[in-house]
């Protein structure tokens, strides 16, 4: 998960190691607003939580909610003070309620506003992002089912100039329903009895809920230190793109 900060240090320890192979470091591009678009492929109405890091980052509001097919952007405030953007979209499934009154949600329950959350991380699948405007290889991106799996998240760049031979601005996550391979034991359920939610019984150990995971979605979090395994898929970066498309698949 994107916890950490990648920041100046990883710029400089780049420009170091293109230095010392007496090659020009690539020039960081201008800060921009970049733009995250949602879409909606579950098959229920869905409102977007979000929450952010403890750093200063600034709370969203205004969310979107989004019918099934349909879709709906946002632009993420990262070039204004403090000058980064870090934190977390989620899907708000099984809502119910008045907005600033009584409104709840089987899944993604931050808060009784439609339009954002006022409560912390909930046990739902995440799009997480790091937005830094100091940071000459940001945004870095990943997909995390590390609290829970509720639908399926994609992540993909828009509009990204990718160099030859480079890996970076890949897509995270997959569009498979895991909710019918999630042990009993973790199974939440909704108002009529179907399942709405696979909740990670310990995010910082391997488990069978982590090991179907990784099996399964390898370009997702599966625990909070997958991204210490060899070979892992884990984290994206794209530095040269628009924005990115978030799209929540059907569990159906």
């Amino acid at each position: 998960m994107l916890t950490r900060s990648p920041g100046r240090w990883v710029t400089a320890l780049f420009a170091l190691a293109f230095a010392l192979a007496g090659v020009t470091a690539p020039v960081a591009n201008a800060a921009i607003d970049h733009r995250v678009t949602f879409v909606n492929r579950t098959g229920q109405t869905i409102w977007i939580g979000a929450t952010v890091n403890a750093d200063g980052s600034r709370a969203l509001t205004g969310l979107p909610t989004i019918a099934h097919g349909q879709s709906a952007t946002i632009t993420i405030p990262e070039t204004a003070s403090p000058g980064h953007w870090r934190g977390k979209f989620f899907a708000r499934t099984g809502c119910t309620g008045t907005s600033g009154q009584n409104f709840r949600c089987a899944v993604g329950d931050c808060g009784v506003y439609a339009d954002r959350c006022v409560l912390g991380d909930q046990p739902a699948s995440l799009a997480e992002f790091n937005f830094d405007t100091r940071d000459g290889l940001a945004p870095w991106y990943n997909v995390s089912y590390v609290n829970a799996f509720s639908v399926p998240v994609m992540i993909t760049p828009v509009n990204a100039v990718v160099p030859p031979g480079s890996t970076s601005c890949g897509t995270a996550g997959c569009t498979e329903n895991l909710l019918p391979l999630c042990n009993p034991a973790y199974v939440k359920y909704g108002a009529n009895g179907q399942r709405v939610n696979c909740v990670n019984p310990d995010r910082d150990a391997q488990t069978d809920y982590s090991n179907t995971i990784k099996s399964r979605c390898p370009k997702a979090y599966a625990w909070s230190k997958q991204d210490t395994e060899p070979g892992n898929q884990t984290v994206f970066q794209c530095s040269n793109c628009t924005g990115f498309t978030v799209t929540f698949s059907s569990v159906a």
